[in-house]
């Protein structure tokens, strides 16, 4: 009866706390020399280990990743997932129809991350890249096919060209019942522009509620209450962006990167 009464208060003990325990495999992938050493020292802002526990990932598991970027959580979830798993990148269109600024810097950037990616193939397993170009491409699998959707600091990108909804929509799609979409993005204040890289909490909940998910749990895993959000820059004035260069840095060092929402959703069967 004693050991039962003291392995609950150490459960109980590590849960207040807020020690996150992860799988093995996941803890590897994490830990693994393969990751970039620049990618791994933002781990003390991104904590990918509790981030990806709380979305509760598993090895076996058909993940989707909207716009990986660069490939930060791509370094994780890809060796993560090759074995059991299958990890499906939804990345930028390499070939677009229109030429302009932004276009040419998504499709350098879904290139580049397309040429890693391949490079690495024995690592990624039967892995795969899909084009997601809201509104043009946006199918991200067959319907009920995918167990998550992660999105990391993306939600502004979609909101300035007025397809966020639609980007929620395709998420719900994908997802098999009970499926989850995880959402990481920079939190605003109330009343700030997205212009500022920020969004609101509230109004994300209510969107992805509008297309059929129901909000899970909120965590605070990625908040950090020294981000003031008052730049003349926006989001990117904080690390790792540092927009305004070498004025105040050291500064801005200190705050850190942004205060974030962590967003688990569900989609619940009808």
């Amino acid at each position: 009866m004693k050991k039962v009464t003291l392995v609950a208060s150490m459960l109980i003990a590590g849960l207040c706390s807020g020690i996150v325990h992860a799988d093995d495999g996941l803890d590897k992938a994490i830990k693994s020399e393969f990751r970039q050493a620049k990618n791994a020292s933002r781990d003390i802002y991104r904590h990918p280990t509790e981030t990806l526990t709380f979305f509760g990932i598993s090895p076996n598991q058909t993940v989707v990743e909207l716009w990986p970027g660069n490939g930060w959580y791509s370094e994780i979830l890809g060796p993560y997932l090759a074995k059991e798993g299958h990890y499906i990148a939804a990345s930028f269109e390499t070939a677009p129809s229109n030429d302009t600024s932004l276009s040419r810097y998504l499709a350098k950037a879904g290139t580049k991350f397309e040429t890693w990616m391949t490079a690495n193939k024995a690592l990624f397993g039967k892995a795969k890249i899909v084009t997601f170009d809201p509104p043009h491409k946006m199918e991200l699998g067959a319907d009920a096919s995918a167990d998550l959707v992660l999105t990391f600091r993306n939600l502004h990108n979609w909101a300035s060209v007025d397809q966020l909804e639609n980007v929620f929509a395709a998420s719900y799609n994908v997802l098999k019942d009970g499926g989850v979409f995880g959402v990481v993005e920079h939190r605003a204040n109330k009343g700030m522009s997205f212009s500022s890289g920020y969004m609101d909490q509230t109004e994300m909940i209510a969107l992805a509620e509008k297309v059929g998910f129901t909000l899970d749990q909120s965590s605070e895993i990625n908040a950090n209450p020294k981000d003031t959000k008052d730049y003349a820059k926006g989001v990117w004035t904080l690390p790792p962006s540092y927009a305004l260069g070498d004025t105040d840095k050291a500064k801005y060092q200190a705050i850190g990167e942004s205060d974030r929402m962590t967003l688990k959703f569900i989609k619940k069967a009808r």
